[in-house]
């Protein structure tokens, strides 16, 4: 695939980027009154489009006024429309977001690799915005799209929802808290099978684009390929290297993110991963990428080991896990860390366990309450709330899952990052990954 492009892009935007990485955080300056309603805008609102909508819309104090998705069936724009019948429709997010006095925010539900170039207009539009994960679908976008809520000072929140369950509050409390001392190493996984295509071919031939399908509009930015039914829209785009980030991807900033935000994670120092070789265009089924992270003040020793293993049925070995008890079962997707004094488990979407040394029972503890990660962003839009998953955490996040799949691309081969610089010093055959190619026409416009 050529590069060379989008690659001179990249280099020309660092200067700019690691400048605007001393801008204070965002102090949501843009905020509208307490007594204004925000009306939002949802760009996707099929699949987990139709979700986010809903849990946005959940506050009072939202009125949606614009919908926009490239499928007009009954499962996508129409029972949104049918729903929210005043709101105006759209099949192209362009021009909603033309007629920008319409929304003060905009919800983005498209599948990975539309979140950036949709999320950057709008925040150049001084739009807030509800953004689903995996943040973006490269890492170069990840950092253009904190820099784009730094500069414009805006409220954003990524869809991690899972953030905000009292299930990983209370992990990320009983961590802070020093239950378990310092955090030694960490393993999180997911283990199971995905439920999209996984080291295939592309099918030949082409399949009759549905009349309610914008099929143009939906491969966006996206190199031009013909429409085949089942294949891309509405689901399996997530294991086509083109659309989607693959397991690591999809699950990485749920299942990681308590890990981060309980350790006070930023940007790793290096990774390795392991994984069959990539097909061209799809994602495989199975990978281990181990992240080297600096310290922090949650961790022992000056660096701290995460590993991340996916595939049907994989879960991390026993072997250094004897705080945990023998006929203790590890959940199929989800974390260990084990510190000092303790591990704890931490399920994906369950309360978490915890185990002190010397005990083979459960330690007990008092339960965080969840609050609503869509309801957050809402309110404070409104000024009366701050977001948990804005961008300045997000995108370092994003970043972290991202290079994983860029170290997926060369198994075995450690790769050396240097965050503030945005490059692998160490191999640069790896360097072109952190961005892509834009169709022309499409091309973001970068910070």
């Amino acid at each position: 695939m050529k590069r060379t492009a989008t690659r001179r892009q990249f280099i020309k935007g660092l200067s700019v980027a690691t400048a605007a990485l001393a801008l204070p955080a965002a102090q949501y300056s843009r905020v509208l009154g307490a007594n204004e309603k925000l009306r939002v805008g949802s760009i996707g609102t099929g699949g987990k489009g139709w979700s986010d909508l809903n849990g946005v819309a959940a506050s009072p104090a939202v009125e949606v006024t614009a919908l926009c998705d490239i499928d007009s069936s009954a499962a996508h724009l129409g029972r949104a429309a049918t729903k929210y019948s005043s709101a105006k429709t759209y099949a192209d997010w362009r021009k909603l977001l033309d007629n920008q006095a319409e929304v003060d925010g905009v919800i983005v539900s498209t599948p990975d690799f539309m979140h950036a170039p949709v999320s950057l207009a709008a925040m150049q539009l001084d739009k807030h915005v509800f953004c689903q994960k995996p943040l973006t679908h490269t890492v170069f976008e990840a950092r253009q799209m904190q820099l784009a809520a730094k500069k414009h000072d805006l409220v954003t929140q990524m869809c991690n929802q899972i953030q905000s369950h009292t299930a990983y509050r209370t992990a990320v409390k009983i961590v802070h808290d020093g239950m378990i001392g310092k955090v030694k190493e960490v393993h999180s996984w997911q283990g199971g099978t995905p439920s999209w295509p996984c080291n295939i071919d592309r099918p030949p031939g082409s399949d009759p684009v549905p009349d309610t399908v914008a099929w143009d509009l939906w491969q966006g930015v996206a190199p031009r390929r013909p429409y085949k039914k089942g294949i891309y829209h509405p689901f399996n785009w997530r294991g086509w290297q083109a659309y989607g980030t693959g397991q690591l991807g999809d699950f990485g900033c749920h299942i990681l993110d308590p890990v981060f935000k309980s350790l006070l994670l930023t940007s790793p120092l290096e990774l390795t991963a392991e994984a069959p070789e990539l097909k061209p265009e799809t994602w495989t089924d199975k990978a281990t990428v181990r992240y080297l992270f600096p310290q922090t003040q949650y961790t022992a020793g000056d660096t701290i080991a995460v590993t991340w293993y996916d595939g049907a049925g994989v879960r991390p070995s026993r072997e250094n896990m004897s705080a945990i008890p023998a006929n203790v079962d590890l959940p199929g997707a989800g974390s260990v860390l084990i510190g000092e004094k303790g591990s704890l488990i931490i399920p994906h979407v369950a309360m978490p366990k915890l185990f002190l040394n010397g005990s083979t029972e459960e330690t007990k503890v008092e339960p965080v309450p969840s609050v609503d990660h869509y309801v957050q962003w809402a309110d404070a839009c409104r000024g009366e709330a701050e977001t948990t998953s804005h961008f300045d955490y997000a995108g370092p996040l994003t970043e972290t899952v991202l290079l994983g799949t860029v170290g997926i691309r060369f198994p075995g081969q450690t790769l050396k990052w240097d965050a503030q610089k945005m490059e692998i010093p160490n191999f640069t055959e790896a360097q072109p990954w952190l961005t892509k190619e834009y169709v022309k026409g499409w091309e973001p416009a970068w910070v």
